[in-house]
């Protein structure tokens, strides 16, 4: 029953920290705010635990498009899947305490490279390439289609900022969670 208890407070207060550090950071843009949310999700998921980073990381674009820092509803779905694939990456190469140092890098490249390649492919590939399909052949049938304004932001958005933004987000959150374990007792 502690560690159930333990496991919710402290998810609560990544996710806090998470709609706090949303909010406080949209007038900035996408790099700041994008930085900050990728180092909640890196801290939740090595401080906190794999099923912490995975709540977090599914909550966060929900939270994103009410604050309208998603540009699109139709971005929600693609951004989770984006974010677990970040978390669960990390957690799994970077592993717990004790790993060699060595991993933690590793990991957060290859996670970081991931979560782009996974929007890129999701966002730019998939989403606008069937909304701009849709308006050339003017089939719009049962096809959310994008206005060509948004069709033009969103490969800008969701092509080389993901990836910088989880590099910056993932490695504030490699120097932030050492002190933060020492600081816990963890």
């Amino acid at each position: 029953m502690r560690k159930k208890v333990l496991w919710i407070t402290e998810t609560a207060v990544m996710l806090a920290l998470l709609v706090t550090l949303q909010a406080l950071t949209k007038p900035m843009g996408q790099l700041v705010t994008g930085s900050c949310v990728n180092a909640v999700l890196a801290i939740a998921v090595l401080l906190v635990g794999m099923s912490s980073g995975i709540t977090i990381a599914l909550i966060s674009p929900v939270c994103a498009y009410l604050f309208g820092i998603a540009p699109n509803f139709v971005t929600v779905l693609p951004i989770m899947i984006g974010n677990v694939c970040f978390v669960v990456l990390l957690r799994l190469i970077a592993g717990k305490t004790h790993k060699p140092i060595w991993r933690q890098p590793v990991a957060l490249v290859t996670a970081a490279g991931v979560k782009f390649g996974v929007l890129y492919l999701l966002v730019v590939k998939v989403i606008c390439g069937i909304a701009s399909g849709a308006l050339l052949s003017k089939k719009l049938g049962d096809i959310v289609v994008l206005a060509p304004p948004m069709l033009k932001m969103l490969p800008t958005m969701f092509a080389w900022p993901q990836l910088f933004t989880a590099l910056i987000g993932g490695s504030l959150a490699l120097l932030i969670v050492p002190v933060l374990r020492k600081a816990l007792h963890k």
